[in-house]
């Protein structure tokens, strides 16, 4: 095996970075007046693991390979997952070492799952910790889908180097430059989305928190009732624009700025993404219309597309206990879980790009059997579509939905019904939150799930934020061989 010093010099930087945002919740404590050492201990802890991992693993070339590559974005995840729950675990709320991981792997993976009970009652100081978390991970896995993913040839995410099949280095030379401008562009949209909340009626802390949450399509909430609690539709209207704007990919933001002033007009992937919102939107607003005479026109709309909007792009707020609505409602949402938003974006699930390129090649062997000696090629983006990629797009579908059901049946062996088995093995794969029924429902907890269950959601967040290939290739020992 190649030398993996870069890889823990890499991790003991992320832990330093880890341990410096420790210090914004420390400020919350004080301006609140929370007096508690946990942001201090944890901080503390982070910073000194973070300083011996750089320190013993100091080298002029720090150049990483392939497989070093992957086997850092793994580790990455896992050991902010790890530190990350520090905060959880030292706090007053009691929480066991597992109720703390699964926090805190729910957070950096922007999941939204949550095992605490009364957020309304939890410390400023931990609430602005889990919204850290997510924001951290969206930001993450954007860095991650952009500069790592595509290096590794299963799944799809080839397609999205830079400039479609070209190279990184003809739009920005360096990942460096790729990761500034994204950092620029997420901490802007976090800015405008903080300052809108603002003006229609959160408190400032409330809107810092949620605006972190929402441009990371995470879900996490200051309180138990999500963003129900506002009662606010001016709210629910911010969060479903700025939830789009985080399930845009930020590819396309970059191909703006650089000139590309069509991008949002032009990309197949975000075209099909607006497609697919309002198809669902109007399913459920027709479904709503016949089946709730007492809500208006208009609000009809409006919970419909916060809903739909919020499930299908992994962010998991909600309104309203929607489990209440029916059996369609169940069936619908369990659909929207899988899909996702765009590729390179803050969101979840199979992702848009995936379900386009399947159908185009569906639709291609439908002509090849009505055509038998036909030609017919497949172009997404005007970028031709080899065999190879069909193959390894096919591939991460049967896999992702093969690790949902041996994550739905762990859940169910371990003593889950059906509805909570089924749907907390799609939210944690999917990264989306909620589950659905009365145990992990809109209206439920996590809390009370058996800790065995909770590691195993904790592994299906980590494969699913991570596209699976990243993590399982690992342990391949073909790919570790020059």
């Amino acid at each position: 095996m190649n030398n993996n010093k870069t890889v823990f010099f890499a991790i003991g930087m992320l832990l330093l970075i880890l341990g410096a945002f420790m210090l914004i919740p420390l400020i919350v404590q004080y301006i609140y007046g929370e007096n508690n050492s946990t942001f201090l201990y944890s901080a503390s802890v982070t910073v000194f693991i973070g300083v011996l991992l750089i320190l013993t693993n100091l080298e002029e070339n720090k150049k990483l390979n392939l497989q070093q590559a992957f086997l850092l974005t793994t580790l990455s995840w896992a050991s902010l997952a790890f530190f990350g729950c520090l905060p959880f675990f030292l706090s007053n709320l009691n929480l066991s070492f597992v109720d703390s991981f699964f926090e805190s792997m729910s957070g950096i993976t922007t999941t939204g799952s949550t095992i605490i009970v009364n957020l309304d009652g939890t410390p400023k100081g931990i609430l602005i910790w889990r919204a850290i978390l997510q924001w951290l991970g969206g930001i993450g896995v954007i860095v991650m889908a952009m500069t790592v993913l595509p290096l590794l040839n299963v799944g799809g995410m080839q397609l999205f180097k830079m400039e479609g099949a070209d190279t990184t280095e003809k739009i920005l030379p360096k990942t460096r430059e790729i990761t500034l401008l994204i950092s620029s562009i997420y901490l802007t949209l976090t800015l405008f989305c903080g300052i809108a909340y603002w003006v229609v009626g959160m408190n400032i802390f409330d809107s810092v928190a949620h605006s972190m949450t929402t441009i990371a399509t995470g879900g996490f909430s200051t309180y138990s009732s999500s963003i129900g609690y506002f009662q606010n539709p001016k709210i629910e209207i911010i969060a479903t624009i700025f939830i789009i704007s985080g399930s845009l990919p930020f590819i396309a933001y970059l191909k703006f700025i650089k000139g590309n002033k069509k991008i949002f007009f032009q990309d197949v992937q975000i075209k099909g993404l607006i497609y697919i919102l309002v198809i669902c939107v109007l399913l459920m607003f027709f479904y709503l219309l016949l089946n709730s005479k007492e809500i208006s026109f208009f609000e009809n709309l409006r919970i419909s597309a916060f809903n739909v909007v919020s499930i299908l792009s992994g962010t998991g707020y909600v309104t309203t206990d929607f489990s209440l609505w029916g059996k369609f409602p169940l069936i619908f949402f369990l659909f929207l879980m899988f899909i996702g938003g765009c590729a390179g974006s803050t969101t979840c699930g199979i992702k848009i790009f995936r379900f386009q390129i399947l159908g185009l090649f569906i639709l291609n062997q439908i002509k090849k059997l009505v055509y038998p000696h036909g030609v017919f090629t497949i172009k997404y983006n005007k970028e031709k579509i080899n065999n190879n990629f069909i193959y390894s797009l096919i591939t991460f579908i049967f896999l992702y939905f093969f690790i949902f059901f041996i994550l739905a049946t762990l859940l169910s062996l371990n003593g889950l019904d059906f509805i909570t088995a089924v749907s907390g093995a799609a939210s944690a794969i999917s990264n989306v939150g909620p589950g659905l029924g009365e145990v992990i429902g809109p209206n439920g907890n996590y809390y009370t799930l058996p800790d065995f269950s909770k590691l195993s959601l904790c592994l299906g967040m980590l494969l699913g934020r991570l596209e699976l290939f990243a993590v399982l290739v690992l342990f391949f020992p073909t790919f570790w061989k020059d």
